[in-house]
């Protein structure tokens, strides 16, 4: 039976659709080259964000390229009760390697139902900027990472029987009290939940991006995320290119 990777993709703007249409290509490439998994892939994109002229598109892409996908709305649950793992992936990234690789990871511990990478922190320039080094985040996490959300896996098996969706929802409830707390809520909502639903920390080559990682770490990168450059405000196309 050949294997599907389920990638979840939201893109909001005519910008965003160009990368995403990258990124998907990208994610194609990762699975089909020379001993990779062969695995067949399934775009699931938000339809509520998506422009007439993107929804003709994929479909085209679609049959051109070989992979699967649905524009769905957003409800929950988002995902049919059949589809076990999800790999989130944001428009903005290029995929180096077979998702496959991430999607068949097993979590540690066991009542993890979520994998994301930490922050990268080897580009010493950038320390100022690390606002999980001090202030609040330093106290809330006690030592542990801070994760960046541009790229993650889902077991949406074990988190509808951990009941994570319900433990969000109460540290959601309890963040919005707090308009400041939301600036960058899909980051922060699973890092501050984390000591109550815990999350399995990726190895630091599955999310490389130039504003937190070094140059000398970008080859060993699974994916690059063209994430903003506080320093050099570089426009994510010209990145892209």
């Amino acid at each position: 039976v050949t294997p599907v990777i389920n990638v979840l993709t939201v893109a909001s703007g005519h910008m965003y659709e160009r990368l995403q249409k990258i990124m998907m290509l990208s994610v194609l490439r990762g699975v089909r080259g020379q001993g990779r998994s062969q695995a067949r892939v399934k775009f699931w994109i938000l339809k509520n964000y998506a422009s007439p002229r993107h929804r003709r598109v994929v479909p085209r892409m679609a049959e051109r390229y070989g992979f699967d996908y649905a524009f769905v709305t957003y409800k929950w649950p988002l995902f049919p009760v059949g589809v076990q793992r999800a790999v989130i992936v944001d428009s903005d990234q290029v995929v180096r390697a077979d998702l496959l690789e991430l999607a068949s990871l097993e979590l540690k511990p066991k009542k993890a139902a979520l994998a994301y990478t930490p922050f990268c922190d080897n580009q010493p320039e950038m320390d100022e900027y690390r606002f999980w080094k001090g202030g609040f985040w330093k106290d809330h996490l006690r030592a542990k990472p801070y994760h960046i959300s541009a790229l993650y896996l889902i077991d949406l098996d074990r988190f509808r029987r951990t009941g994570a969706g319900d433990g969000y929802r109460v540290v959601y409830d309890n963040l919005s009290r707090d308009p400041n707390s939301l600036a960058n809520l899909d980051q922060d909502l699973p890092n501050s939940a984390q000591h109550s639903i815990p999350i399995h920390s990726l190895p630091q080559e599955w999310l490389w991006c130039e504003t937190w990682c070094g140059e000398g770490t970008k080859a060993r990168a699974k994916t690059i995320d063209l994430c903003n450059n506080p320093k050099t405000k570089e426009p994510k196309l010209t990145a892209a290119r």
